[in-house]
């Protein structure tokens, strides 16, 4: 096998631009002929953004598998199944195979039918086990994406998504014994985001730090044309944990401003709920959820909107914040992982949400902000480059 990358690496090297001496330096052009018949890929993951499961895993896994595919790598993705799910799929040219939510152990034969040379997990789980089990001579990698700690937990079920049962069992699926080995015993591990190098580093007392593969974003070329009058988002699932009655609350303070609300809670009482106490303000626009993959509306809203409000209790790296900072806007959020709230934006951590949006406002503060947002996330999580920084570390750890 070290033989076929070895071959595989040399193909690369001849492939890519010329002047390129080292696979592992980033190369500014890559087509499929780079990659195909490269390697298969397996995504370990608990969602895919499809299926009636958004989140931020999902958005990233779906990306990375979108654009691995059109590099002419063959990508596959083991998933829980969802209602109106089949057990196999085709997803953006992902094969995606599911097993059942409440018999994990399934996954075994899904794992081994993929045949990967690589197995990507996005963050750890009990599905980072079972991978490894099922392919035990193949290469391992897990990327940590939003890393919790007991306090994290202990978040999750103050404001759980649906309900506490819901959230101890993604408790136990997520951090167990088996786990922790999972995470001891790859081949590598990596995170999204600087910030969590630290304590992925602390709590398994890691030998060597991991990996940092940027969570992928599309950053349009064109400069977005922002609305001629004051204009705020919201971009998140509507879970108690996220508060966006904080952001609705806003909507009522300034009447001048507008505020679009995009989302839907899990809880339809509390959706229902929400809806029917903040509906009525004329300044505020409910969008519902928008299907990033089906269409085009959520990048126009982010291209006309000033300024994202972000109210969660508890985040990683939000791929909202990243999403929104290539669109040029200023970000304002209780959370701030690496500091991008303080940097390009207001940092309300004391919930003074109204005092940072109007310091934001005021003088078009939220401009310069927005600018310097969209050169950190065009020169770190670049969609092109990110993905080609994943198959480089696939590369090398498969020669390792």
């Amino acid at each position: 096998m070290l033989n076929r990358y070895a071959t595989l690496q040399n193909r690369v090297i001849i492939d890519c631009a010329p002047g390129i001496p080292d696979p592992h330096e980033r190369c500014p052009v890559r087509t499929a002929s780079c990659w195909n018949e490269l390697m298969k890929v397996c995504l370990t993951c608990v969602e895919l953004f499809a299926w009636g499961k958004y989140g931020g895993f999902g958005r990233a896994a779906r990306m990375l598998g979108r654009e691995m595919v059109k590099q002419g790598v063959e990508v596959f993705a083991v998933v829980p199944q969802r209602s109106g799910q089949k057990p196999e799929e085709i997803l953006d040219g992902i094969t995606v195979l599911a097993f059942p939510q409440f018999q994990p152990w399934k996954a075994l034969q899904l794992y081994r039918q993929c045949n990967a040379d690589i197995y990507h997990s996005q963050e750890a789980s009990l599905g980072s086990y079972l991978a490894m089990r099922a392919a035990p001579d193949r290469k391992h990698l897990i990327t940590f994406r939003d890393h919790k700690l007991f306090r994290d937990w202990l978040v999750e079920l103050k404001y759980p998504s649906r309900n506490y049962l819901r959230t101890i069992l993604a408790w136990i699926y997520e951090r167990n014994i088996l786990v922790t080995k999972a995470i001891r015993g790859c081949d590598r591990l990596a995170v999204c985001a600087p910030h969590l190098a630290g304590s992925v580093i602390q709590n398994y007392h890691l030998q060597r730090p991991p990996l940092l593969l940027p969570t992928p974003v599309v950053v349009p070329e064109q400069t977005p044309v922002k609305s001629s009058s004051p204009t705020v988002c919201f971009l998140a699932r509507w879970d108690k944990r996220k508060r966006p009655e904080q952001f609705l609350a806003l909507a009522k303070e300034f009447t001048d401003v507008r505020f679009i609300a995009v989302g839907g809670s899990q809880n339809s009482a509390w959706d229902t709920k929400l809806r029917k106490r903040f509906g009525h303000l004329p300044n505020l626009e409910m969008t519902g959820f928008i299907n990033q993959f089906d269409t085009g509306a959520l990048s126009s809203l982010l291209e006309k909107s000033w300024i994202l409000v972000n109210t969660s209790m508890r985040e990683g790296l939000p791929t909202s914040f990243l999403e929104a900072m290539g669109h040029r806007c200023a970000l304002l959020s209780r959370v701030n992982p690496d500091g991008v709230a303080t940097r390009f934006g207001y940092h309300a951590k004391n919930d003074d949400f109204i005092t940072g949006l109007s310091k934001l406002l005021e003088g078009d503060a939220w401009r310069d902000k927005g600018e310097a947002g969209y050169r950190y996330v065009r020169d770190r999580f670049e969609l092109g480059n990110v993905v080609t920084e994943h198959l480089q570390a696939y590369l090398t750890i498969m020669e390792d």
